[in-house]
């Protein structure tokens, strides 16, 4: 029997997927079938399914269309239709032949890390994040130097930060609203790391797969403040399509050719009922704003009710749907608390160790993307859990 497995399959897990499957398995359970239900703020997708004008133009397309490859690319009409949205909602010019459409968000994260980075370059990613980041990173073979970032940065990467990290990099990765604390970087912020990148020769990427879902001040996209940034989005967050697959990237003109071979050899192109979907999907911000407008009330009672329920420091959450909660006492273990939590109050989050290997342990991640009676229902189970 062979037993020999590439060390890039030896990746550490997406704790999240596994507290899902968990969860999942949980509800299968003599308990949950007599009754109680497992509320899940684990995982970040919306609980309302795509708009009803996304799903009406799917229905025709299956109806009406052999669906067939598009361009690796894919759909020229989709990608213009994104650069105008660029246009309408940032005031920003993009050519539309910068824009690449991929599957999913992770599809694009797969296809810049290869385009932009070879086997041994350095990237600083902040900690916590998204895990996926760091995990694909290490699968090419790129190494990554973690910047923790916390209060003191609005848990957002600075030059000083990158400064002390010390050594040569190649590339940063921010996000803005970032997953897992929400926090958001202004025009500002954005102008000075993007300058500091160029000055460097780095590649600056940008994920804003939650652009559209803020509290206050609205996201300021990278494009805004340099043309050589790489964008990565996603029709999966604000508009509601996880299970759709599609996302996008806006690319420097030097990484264009690169990432349509590469996408031709690895995907072929994305999915062709989603690409003829989501061109629908800028249409409907009425129902995705109402989406943002349950976020908003999901958000106000995981603020008031987490100090209640014993977490007293909580990070900003400007954007996004997440609430990162310190756990607070002697010796936290988030992995082990999680996995209580979910045993004896069918209450399902994520661990801090997920987004920072060091310091999550003291950290766990709430989810607001669902309903809000299901939101409500879970601080109230925790409040009478821990007092």
């Amino acid at each position: 029997m062979i037993t020999r497995i590439a060390a890039r399959g030896s990746l550490a897990p997406f704790i999240a997927m596994d507290v899902m499957r968990e969860a999942n398995a949980r509800e299968t359970s003599a308990r949950a079938l007599a009754g109680r239900r497992v509320l899940h703020l684990e995982v970040g997708q919306p609980s309302t399914p795509a708009p009803a004008r996304v799903r009406d133009a799917a229905r025709t397309a299956i109806a009406t269309e052999r669906l067939g490859y598009t361009d690796a690319l894919g759909l020229p009409e989709l990608r213009q239709r994104i650069a105008r949205h660029y246009a309408e909602t940032y005031g920003v010019v993009v050519d539309w032949r910068r824009i690449a459409i991929t599957t999913g968000s992770s599809g694009a994260f797969i296809l810049a890390f290869l385009a932009a980075f070879d086997p041994g370059d350095r990237v600083c990613v902040a900690t916590p994040g998204y895990p996926a980041y760091r995990n694909i990173l290490a699968a090419l073979g790129v190494d990554v130097a973690l910047l923790e970032v916390g209060e003191e940065s609005r848990y957002q990467p600075t030059p000083s930060l990158i400064d002390a990290a010390g050594g040569r990099f190649n590339g940063l990765i921010v996000a803005s609203p970032a997953n897992p604390t929400g926090t958001m970087l202004d025009g500002e912020a954005l102008r000075r790391l993007a300058g500091y990148c160029a000055a460097r020769g780095a590649w600056l990427i940008s994920d804003e797969i939650y652009h559209g879902i803020t509290y206050g001040a609205p996201a300021v996209t990278a494009l805004a403040v340099s043309d050589s940034a790489i964008v990565v989005n996603s029709f999966s967050k604000y508009y509601a399509m996880t299970g759709w697959r599609l996302g996008w990237l806006v690319l420097p003109e030097a990484l264009l050719r690169p990432v349509e071979c590469l996408a031709q050899n690895l995907f072929i192109s994305p999915p062709t009922i989603s690409q003829r979907a989501a061109l629908h999907a800028f249409d409907c911000a009425r129902e995705l704003d109402d989406n943002v407008a349950r976020y908003a009330r999901n958000r106000r009672l995981l603020l008031d009710g987490l100090p209640r329920a014993g977490f007293a420091r909580l990070a900003p959450a400007d954007g996004a749907f997440y609430i990162y909660a310190e756990l607070g006492g002697p010796n936290p273990d988030s992995v082990a608390f999680a996995r209580r939590m979910l045993i004896e109050t069918d209450v399902a989050a994520t661990p801090g160790i997920d987004f920072d290997p060091r310091r999550g342990t003291r950290f766990i991640r709430f989810s607001f993307a669902g309903e809000t009676d299901e939101i409500s229902e879970a601080i109230e189970r925790l409040i009478a859990w821990r007092q």
